[in-house]
């Protein structure tokens, strides 16, 4: 049955209001308009930013919401003048656009695209929903809607990848495994022999130790209150685990003693003011580079002491791992395909969509690392 400019119905999950459960409801998608993009998603991973708005943590104020943003999925329909993309195109959803116009985009170092802002809105370009349900509109999330079987982007948050991607695996390569690859290698230029600490040893932490094992660290320690989560991170290439808690010491001081002059390179994978500044404190105090990666809620104030940047140290902030979406994700999905990574080990659950809730719990328990939601 063509689908081509016609509303189609679906399920999705929604959010009605904060602290609330999601809801599988009915939805109605509309087809695109100019520049958009109409995917059929077929697979998500359940990302921490989601877990921090469904815990009232990240201030919104536009409900209800379709959340998800990592994901990937077939191409529908496209509206008028799409020109990357076309009907049955396997792609990846990008919360993060690339126009390829603005400053940060047309600069080779940046990429913090500029129309990332009209996400805020929860709205399309036109300042309208292509999402109604029981007659009300429902907003948009992140650029992207990945928890709904069909969602409407921007051409320029979505990626065309390798026709033969196993989208129920190469999802996570939309976010979570991106940014803490990218972390390591593009942002903060891990160099061979160096010594790392990465805290926080969820997807994304595990990420940023894999890209500091291919950036060849010699010494990769991670750090996490959960000792469970040890094992699996061995298995990506951490060469040891502590936990603070197992220390009278504050964490800086053990891996100073640890690697007697402090890390070169650490990330802060949690998105915690505190163990911001820990993470700082942490690198060696003449050129340590010290990663934030994890989503700090917004208007949180850091209190460093500003001794810690006298002698080199430096902080640097990195979204999406620091790559330039449209452009480096699809690469990514190649070299996955090529075998240079393995996306496995992040992944422990996969659930059908109507089990997003259990998903949720799943998380929370700290004894999953990734979920793939298929729909």
């Amino acid at each position: 049955m063509n689908t081509t400019g016609k509303v189609i119905r679906c399920r999705a999950a929604i959010l009605w209001k904060p602290g609330t459960p999601l809801s599988i409801e009915e939805i109605e998608v509309a087809p695109p308009k100019v520049k958009e993009v109409r995917i059929k998603i077929v697979a998500t991973g359940l990302c921490g930013t989601e877990m921090k708005m469904l815990a009232n943590k990240i201030p919104h104020n536009n409900y209800p919401i379709i959340l998800g943003h990592e994901g990937a999925g077939i191409v529908e329909s496209v509206g008028e003048g799409v020109s990357t993309v076309k009907t049955g195109d396997k792609v990846i959803t990008l919360f993060l656009p690339q126009c390829g116009e603005c400053t940060s985009c047309v600069n080779p170092g940046g990429n913090f695209c500029i129309q990332f802002k009209q996400s805020e809105t929860g709205l399309m370009s036109d300042g309208t929903s292509r999402f109604t349900c029981k007659g009300k509109p429902v907003y948009h999330f992140g650029n992207t809607s990945t928890f709904s079987e069909y969602t409407v982007i921007k051409e320029i948050s979505v990626t065309k990848i390798d026709a033969v991607a196993p989208l129920e695996k190469v999802c996570l390569v939309s976010c979570g495994f991106s940014t803490g690859y990218g972390a390591a290698i593009t942002t903060a230029k891990v160099t061979p022999r160096s010594t790392c600490a990465v805290f926080g040893l969820g997807g994304v932490g595990l990420s940023v130790i894999m890209g500091c094992k291919a950036a060849g660290a010699a010494r990769i320690i991670g750090v996490d209150i959960n000792k469970d989560k040890f094992e699996k991170a061995k298995e990506v290439g951490a060469t040891e685990c502590i936990n603070p808690q197992d220390y009278k010491k504050p964490i800086q001081e053990v891996l100073f003693d640890m690697t007697g002059a402090g890390v070169e390179f650490c990330f802060e994978v949690i998105g915690n003011p505190e163990t911001v500044v820990a993470a700082l404190a942490s690198c060696h105090e003449s050129h340590g580079v010290c990663v934030i990666v994890g989503l700090l809620t917004a208007g949180v104030q850091l209190n460093i002491s500003g001794r810690l940047f006298f002698s080199g140290r430096s902080l640097k902030g990195s979204v999406l791992g620091g790559w330039k979406s449209r452009q480096d994700v699809s690469k990514l999905v190649s070299d996955y395909m090529a075998k240079k990574f393995n996306l496995d080990p992040l992944i422990t659950h996969t659930l059908n969509l109507d089990k997003i809730n259990e998903a949720v719990e799943l998380m929370k328990t700290g004894k999953c690392i990734r979920c793939v939601l298929l729909l």
